[in-house]
């Protein structure tokens, strides 16, 4: 059976995991076994916190939502119960931007669930 000399798929494979831990401190971007780790573990956090990301953007807009209704004197349950009531289809993310940008816009919308 011939030998197989891999030297150059070994090393293509090590620039590429080095390459992709450039930015990390010390050996972690530098030595191929601590950077192969870590980009690992970076890889873990990336994948959770893709879908944290969600439930977190989804908790602001709940809190705008909230802060915004309870200046027109709802809390945001009655807010949202209203909203469905009334036919108003509109997303928590559209109606807190509103909450922030448009507050005249969020007061009409308001008044219409009231």
């Amino acid at each position: 059976m011939p030998r197989v000399k891999r030297g150059v798929n070994a090393r293509h494979r090590r620039n590429k995991v080095l390459k992709a831990a450039k930015g990390f401190r010390g050996g972690h971007s530098k030595l191929f076994k601590t950077a192969f780790i870590t980009l690992n573990r970076a890889k873990a956090f990336a994948y959770r916190d893709r879908k944290l990301r969600k439930r977190d953007f989804r908790k602001l807009w709940i809190v705008r939502i909230n802060a915004a209704a309870r200046e027109h004197g709802l809390s945001y349950s009655a807010f949202m119960g209203g909203l469905q009531k009334a036919g108003i289809d509109l997303d928590r993310k559209i109606l807190a931007d509103m909450a922030v940008h448009d507050p005249a816009g969020f007061a009409r919308v308001a008044n219409m669930v009231k």
